[in-house]
């Protein structure tokens, strides 16, 4: 598969038509573009967006900062750029941004039966810390709790 040079930027609203339009495409409950907006405004929040040769959105991430605790709250890539390294590059800006900022651990939720996403985490040091009972709707499932820490705990 051809490797698409994405350019990972910082998320600005010009961005946020392309990103509901994406979310819509990867996952069956999509937050709206007003629930983006609101995460723009949010000074606890940052976003990111890749970008393909055409400056399209191609994927997105936005992390939330509180203390020393970050939680990655979207992670997407379009379903024809996906194993291309772009959601590799997206995580390892947060992740260093973690570090640089002394955060203590960061987490995020995932399907339960997203084998891949899961298994994506685990190579960048996540592993599965716990469960949310039916978190997921459309279809109803359990979300398994990942979690980075970022200090050498646990």
């Amino acid at each position: 598969m051809n490797q698409t040079r994405a350019r990972i930027v910082s998320m600005n609203a010009d961005y946020l038509d392309e990103v509901a339009a994406l979310e819509r495409i990867c996952f069956t409950d999509p937050w709206s573009k007003n629930l983006f907006v609101e995460e723009l405004k949010n000074d606890l929040c940052a976003g990111l967006a890749a970008l393909n040769e055409r400056d399209q959105v191609i994927g997105y991430a936005f992390l939330r900062v509180v203390l020393d605790e970050g939680s990655i709250d979207n992670i997407a890539v379009h379903p024809d750029y996906r194993r291309q390294g772009i959601a590799d590059k997206m995580i390892r800006v947060f992740i260093n941004f973690a570090r640089a900022n002394h955060l203590a651990f960061l987490t995020l939720e995932v399907r339960a039966s997203n084998y891949d996403a899961i298994a994506f985490y685990g190579t960048h040091g996540f592993r599965g810390m716990g469960r949310r009972k039916n978190y997921y709707e459309y279809p109803t499932e359990d979300a398994i709790i990942m979690t980075l820490y970022l200090n050498g705990e646990k």
